[in-house]
């Protein structure tokens, strides 16, 4: 008789074993998930500080070279408003180290990555270029016909927009013009 208490006995424990192995293997399912979302977690947040590493490497002087716009700016008028032919020796040496002072500081902007925006013909651009004025010319529209003060960008930001003159086309145009409105 002890055989048939045995079976008896047998097909209760594997039925009480299922529901802990069911219990277990959805345990170890949400563990594996929560592992899989913490190291997703984990590799976003390196991809986040390497993006913000790269970002302060290459905008980390932007304050700086902002700081210094205006003595290029400075410089630029100096040699604007500088005699073309200067009568005396000393007069000419002055000019001459503006020029040089100028370029290089212009070469120290271009060795960080700060470039001059702003010239004469290019087509208008909101993100490079604030428009103080709209004047009828012989160019298209929407062009560039006079630079007020250079723009500066470091990278794809700009620093500082560029103030232009845009060409509103012919004066006999009946054309599209260009918004330029800031």
């Amino acid at each position: 008789m002890t055989n048939q208490s045995d079976a008896e006995t047998k097909p209760n424990e594997v039925t009480d074993v299922a529901p802990e192995t069911t219990a277990l293997e959805a345990e170890l399912g949400k563990a594996r998930d929560e592992m899989l979302r913490a190291l997703a977690e984990v590799e976003n947040t390196r991809r986040r500080a390497e993006r913000q590493v790269s970002e302060a490497r290459a905008y980390a002087i932007d304050r700086f070279a902002g700081d210094l716009l205006p003595i290029a700016d400075t410089l630029s008028r100096a040699l604007a408003a500088a005699p073309q032919t200067a009568a005396d020796e000393a007069t000419r040496n002055l000019i001459t180290g503006l020029e040089l002072t100028e370029r290089t500081m212009l070469e120290a902007f271009a060795r960080n990555g700060l470039k001059r925006v702003g010239t004469k013909g290019e087509t208008f651009n909101p993100n490079l270029h604030q428009a103080v004025a709209q004047a009828p010319s012989e160019h298209p529209a929407g062009t560039v016909i006079e630079v007020m003060q250079p723009g500066y960008v470091l990278g794809d930001r700009t620093l500082r927009a560029a103030m232009v003159l845009v060409s509103a086309g012919g004066a006999q145009s009946a054309g599209p013009t260009v918004d330029v409105t800031v």
